[in-house]
């Protein structure tokens, strides 16, 4: 399952991590959001022990969102090294996240 990322918690989770890690900014009433949610599910399951996989509700999380320069949502950054190292703005399929993935594991 994916992890719930807050502002209280991003750090720790995301910029310390020494995994890559897929963040998914979202908000309950954006319909694209509902679409992208199911595959960062599946990927938190499949990347579980080698990636972090989390999601961000914009709504409660208006810091980070803001810090990142959050403006369309589902936007998808992922980090390693606690550095964005690449970004996915709306709806792609889960072969084009998990190579998103894939690109930053070594």
């Amino acid at each position: 399952m994916a992890v719930e990322i807050t502002d209280a918690n991003f750090d720790e989770l995301v910029l310390q991590s020494d995994k890559p890690v897929l963040v998914d900014f979202w908000a309950e009433w954006c319909g694209p959001c509902r679409m992208v949610g199911p595959i960062v599910e599946e990927l938190a399951t499949e990347y579980e022990g080698k990636a972090v996989v989390g999601k961000v509700n914009v709504d409660n999380n208006q810091e980070i969102a803001g810090k990142f320069g959050i403006r369309n949502i589902p936007t998808l950054l992922v980090f390693k090294g606690g550095e964005v190292v690449d970004k996915q703005v709306g709806v792609v399929p889960k072969n084009v996240l998990a190579g998103k993935i894939d690109a930053h594991m070594a």
